[in-house]
Parts: structure tokens; C-alpha cells; sequence
């Protein structure tokens, strides 16, 4: 690597903000709906301020690979940083401003090109963009009353009047935080003008933004469903490469490999790989373990494509065929995401969907005797998750688990069970406990180091729900015709 390349991955991400410029209408037109729905939200006597995510240093003068802030990204499709946009809903005309970082052939030749503002504009349906030089002086004059450029006193009468009646807004992604950590942009930006500017309140913009990402758009689904073919893909090409004898980031690279050939940006999460009793472990991320005969495999990985990311987790013998005792775990936890899915309809939320997993897990665990209880918390040794979490721009998107389901709602049903002596070992040598273990510590010996997640993506569409990840084997009965069906290593390596 040549020394003067710096910040290496954002310059790289940043060319991405320049692919696919060409078909570009569908996802503007896209943008536009979405911010004239934020628009709505807000109100004319708003002001909405929202910055990039900034770019993170990695070691010395390299970056990690840059990643857009997801709301700001929502309203904009924009993936280079140093970049911000600015809603006025009350204005006559010009209500939506651009900022973005001014080209310069020498940063350029160093980290990669940035975007004009001529495909800013095409890219993102926005027809004022300005640089990002601009965007505190622009603020303050809206603030102090001024207007600037184009937008004076009589494109901006109404937030002008909020002003001077008190009662407007500047709306900001003002995310909650540790007492200690230290204020975000947006953090610092709304101190800021509160400290130097009358008239107005700072309000937090993200409970506006999550209603309107939960339901994801006709343009959003399609992306979502081409990012889960990918992922789908992949994990057959991961299932394609385990065997006895081979690595964990065997499995790994066969999958990561059908992301960026099939266009992906990246991995939506860090893929997760673990055999045998790393399978026990939720987000296992070394993957660095040689599997052995007789394992199961447990394989948490997906992509993130066009900026959509789906989750998937397939559990499968690293032999061909499941083991009586993998069997029993694994049929459990299958018919738990079965049941659940069978309730997943408009109306449901998650927490009802998450009991009925808990229902049929306690069922099972008191069947093969990990557990004495089913109608206490016992389960909770080796069911040790939620059963379900929200898809889209982010991985675990926003929204809560009390929320209503609704049709364009995108979500996974997740169940798991993770068998692993070290639970017991950590319980409180209490009698009651003590009692406890010496009943279950002959089933815990048993299913000792059995890991099985199954996890599906889901969309709710007007008609039902739809999985996403069907093509991938999922019954003990397909996973295993899937593993016969490979080609051997022998004959795949003399093609």
C-alpha cells in the first residue's frame, strides 16, 4: 500500500456515491417520496439538520470501509461522507438542500472521486445543492432571520414568523447516549445554536424516522429481496464447502465471495461461523476452528446490498447427516420458528411472537430433561435471545418489539437453543440449585456443545407473509439431501 492513499476505505466507499448513476430515476423518485412523507411529519414550522456519519480511523492512516448514516442515507442515498441535508417544509419553493464536500482533483486522486453536484441532484431528486462550506453559515442565517441565497425573507415567511412566535422547530438525530460518551455532531450542533439563536426548540428527529423506515417502500422491498437472493446463495455456496477436516474460514470465504460477486457492498454484520461448541456461542466472530466429524456448524451471515440488509442463520452437520441428539435440539427449536411464523400476521407483535418460541422451547427442554420447570425461567440457560428483530437499511433496524406488525414491515424469527456445560457451572450454589443440576447435568452431558439458531427474513406483504429465505435448506430432511447432493472435494477440484 502506497503511504499517500489515506483513509483508504472511505475514499473507496465514496466512489460507490458515482455507481449506478444510470437507473437512478426509480430510486430518486424513491427519495423524494420518502423525504415529502418526513416533510408531512415535521410541519412548516420545522427545520430538519441532518449530517453524515464520519469517517472512522482503523490504524494510523487507514480507515475502516465507510458507512453512511442510515437515516441520513434513508433521505438521501447518498454514501460519502462529509455530507449533510436540510428540510424546511414551510418554504414556498425550496425546501430541500443538499451540502455535500466540493470536488478536488487531488483529494480525489487520493481517496476516490466524489460526486458533482449535478448527480448529487440526479442521484438524490434534490435540485439545490451547495457545499458543505455553507451549511453552518446557512443555518444561522435561517436562524438569525437573514435567509441566504435564493431563500429570503419571502420563501421563508413561515419559518421565519415560527420563529419570531417562538415556536419553531430544529429537528435533529439527537441518538440517546452514555452520561459519559462524548455529544455526537448533532449533539454539538444543537448546543451550539441553542447557545448563540432565539425562537425555536431543539426536537429529536429519529422517532419520525423509524416510523417511516419500518415501513419499507415498493423500491426498498425490491432491493430487500434482491439482497436476501444473495444471501440466500451464499449460504449454500458456505454449505457447498464444509466438511471434516476443514476451517471455518473455509465456510466463511465461500460465502463472503458470492457477496461481492453478486454486487454486495459488503457483509451486513460479521459473519458469524462456529463449529461444534463455538455453535454455543451468539456472535462468534473468529472463525478460525477446524471442524471435526460428527459437529454441527452454525452459519449467521447475509449481505448488505445497496445499502438493504437482510439475517439468516442455517445449523447443519459438518458430516451430512444430524446426529439423534442434534436431531432432538434441532427439531425443537425448527417447530418454534414454525409456530411463531404461523401468528405472524397484521396485528401481532413481536412479543407475542417471541412467547409462543418460549412455549414450545420450555416444551421441548422438559421433554430431554434440560430443564425440571416449563412454567419458570429455566429455559432461559439455553434460550438465551429474542426471537425476532427488524430488517432493512441496519441489520437490527429500528423499531420496537411492541409495535403492531403491518404490511411492508420486514423482520426475523430467530429461535435458538445453545447447550453448554459452562451454564450450569455459573448457577449460585444454592440448595434449590444444587437439586437442580444433579437432575439435568445426565441431559446437559448429552446435548453438551449443540448449538441450533434457525433464523429466517420475513416480509409482511398485503397478501401474507412472505419468506425471503426459502431457497435456503432449512428441514433436517432438505439440509441433509443438500449435503448429499454436493459434489465431493476430490471431484469439485478437478473441474
Amino acid at each position: 500500500m502506497k503511504r499517500p492513499i489515506t483513509r483508504l476505505a472511505g475514499g473507496a466507499l465514496a466512489a460507490l456515491a458515482v455507481v449506478s448513476l444510470a437507473g437512478a430515476n426509480e430510486l430518486s423518485d424513491d427519495l423524494s417520496a420518502r423525504r415529502a412523507r418526513m416533510m408531512e411529519r415535521l410541519g412548516p414550522d420545522a427545520m430538519l439538520v441532518l449530517f453524515s456519519a464520519p469517517i472512522r480511523n482503523y490504524s494510523l492512516d487507514v480507515s475502516y470501509e465507510y458507512r453512511q448514516d442510515s437515516n441520513l442515507y434513508y433521505l438521501t442515498g447518498v454514501t460519502q461522507d462529509d455530507t449533510a441535508l436540510v428540510l424546511i417544509p414551510g418554504n414556498a419553493s425550496i425546501r430541500e438542500i443538499l451540502f455535500i464536500r466540493d470536488r478536488d482533483p487531488a483529494r480525489e486522486h487520493s481517496q476516490g472521486r466524489l460526486l458533482s453536484r449535478d448527480e448529487a441532484s440526479r442521484r438524490t431528486g434534490i435540485s439545490t445543492v451547495l457545499s458543505i462550506t455553507q451549511l453552518e453559515p446557512f443555518v444561522a442565517a435561517m436562524l438569525g432571520r437573514r435567509g441566504s441565497g435564493r431563500i429570503d425573507e419571502k420563501e421563508a415567511a413561515t419559518f421565519f414568523d415560527a420563529l419570531a412566535a417562538g415556536r419553531a422547530r430544529v429537528a435533529l438525530a439527537l441518538d440517546a447516549g452514555g452520561v459519559n460518551d462524548p455529544l455526537t455532531r448533532a449533539q454539538d450542533f444543537a448546543r451550539r445554536i441553542r447557545e448563540r439563536y432565539i425562537g425555536f426548540q431543539t426536537v429529536d428527529a429519529v422517532p419520525i424516522l423509524t416510523d417511516l423506515r419500518l415501513i419499507k417502500t415498493s423500491y426498498e422491498r425490491t432491493v430487500l429481496v434482491k439482497s436476501l437472493e444473495i444471501s440466500n446463495e451464499a449460504q449454500k455456496a458456505g454449505m457447498r464447502a464444509v466438511r471434516p477436516g476443514a476451517y471455518e474460514y473455509e465456510v466463511e470465504a465461500a460465502i463472503e465471495a458470492v457477496h461481492r460477486s453478486r454486487g454486495a457492498v459488503s457483509w451486513s454484520y460479521p459473519s458469524i461461523v462456529g463449529s461444534g461448541p463455538n455453535a454455543t456461542i451468539l456472535h462468534y466472530h473468529e472463525n478460525n476452528r477446524q471442524m471435526q466429524a460428527g459437529e454441527l456448524l452454525l452459519v449467521d451471515a447475509a449481505c448488505n446490498y445497496e445499502y438493504m440488509s437482510g439475517d439468516i442463520t442455517r445449523t447443519y452437520p459438518v458430516s451430512g447427516s444430524f446426529s439423534p441428539a442434534q436431531k432432538d435440539i434441532y427439531s425443537i427449536v425448527l417447530q418454534a420458528q414454525e409456530e411463531a411464523m404461523a401468528i405472524a400476521r397484521p396485528g401481532a407483535t413481536f412479543v407475542e411472537l417471541h412467547a409462543k418460541t418460549v412455549e414450545v422451547i420450555k416444551a421441548g427442554l422438559l421433554r430431554l430433561g434440560l430443564i425440571t420447570d416449563a412454567a419458570g425461567d429455566q429455559y432461559r440457560m439455553w434460550y438465551t435471545h429474542g426471537a425476532n428483530h427488524y430488517i432493512g437499511i441496519d441489520v437490527h433496524d429500528v423499531g420496537d418489539r411492541f409495535r403492531q406488525l403491518q404490511p411492508g414491515m420486514a423482520f426475523v424469527i430467530e429461535p435458538g437453543i445453545y447447550v453448554r456445560q459452562s451454564a450450569l457451572d455459573a448457577l449460585p450454589r444454592t440448595a434449590e440449585n444444587q437439586a437442580l443440576i444433579e437432575k439435568i447435568q445426565p441431559a446437559v452431558t448429552k446435548y453438551g456443545d449443540i448449538g441450533v439458531r434457525v433464523e429466517d427474513a420475513f416480509l409482511l406483504e398485503e397478501s401474507g407473509l412472505r419468506r425471503l429465505t426459502a431457497s435456503v435448506p432449512r428441514t433436517i430432511e432438505d439440509i441433509e439431501s443438500f449435503l448429499r447432493s454436493r459434489p465431493s472435494p476430490a471431484s469439485a477440484s478437478t473441474r
